[in-house]
């Protein structure tokens, strides 16, 4: 059976033009290789976006942990007239910023050593308090009781006692090997014998001493 064109299916020609044109380039297969590309090429774009994008993010972080230092740091506040009015430099601010930090740490530590020794006073206030209030109610007790005027002899008595147990804890704790040691150890025995409740024992008892032998 003969086409319209003349030719039969069976002509080698034919077969030869139809393979060809079967096999030729598919547009749509053109499309894809272009999207295809085009995607790789959008998905760099957006990853170097990305990356510009995050690299901005931590600059200005870091831009606004300098201002903030420069804003807290009362030394980055100071006119530095060797600087002038140009802008302080982060090498500059991090180092004032240190010097500040160094500055509050011993001023925290001065301040602990004052509340220590509040500390101590209060202590020391408190067993005096407890003291008066004894001879307070003792008074109360016996308002009789003292009105004999004591001799002067009887104070020095007082003083002595006070001493001579003093000098005995003094004596036993004391090293004279060096001057440093012998230094070293009056620290050690002030610290350990003339605390205030270690004083008022001292004083307790040769106060009760006495008045056994005046009474």
């Amino acid at each position: 059976m003969m086409t319209e064109s003349g030719a039969s299916p069976e002509d080698p020609w034919v077969k030869v033009e139809y393979a060809y044109s079967d096999n030729s380039l598919d547009p749509d297969d053109e499309d894809s290789d272009y999207h295809q590309e085009s995607y790789k090429e959008s998905y760099k774009d957006r990853r170097r976006r990305a990356h510009t994008q995050a690299e901005q993010k931590r600059r200005d972080a870091i831009k606004r942990g300098y201002d903030d230092l420069q804003t807290i740091v009362p030394t980055c506040q100071q006119q530095d007239f060797s600087i002038g009015s140009q802008k302080l430099s982060k090498a500059i601010v991090l180092q004032k910023t240190i010097d500040y930090i160094q500055f509050l740490h011993k001023e925290k530590k001065k301040q602990e050593e004052e509340v220590s020794t509040l500390r101590k006073d209060v202590t020391a206030l408190k067993i005096m308090k407890v003291n008066y209030e004894q001879i307070v109610k003792a008074h109360q007790d016996n308002p009789h009781e003292g009105e004999d005027q004591v001799s002067d002899q009887v104070k020095f008595n007082v003083f002595q006692g006070i001493m001579d147990s003093l000098f005995q804890s003094f004596n036993a704790s004391i090293s004279v090997a060096s001057f440093q040691e012998l230094s070293a150890c009056v620290f050690s025995w002030i610290e350990e014998h003339c605390k205030p409740q270690t004083l008022r024992e001292i004083v307790i008892g040769v106060l009760h001493q006495l008045k056994n032998q005046l009474y």
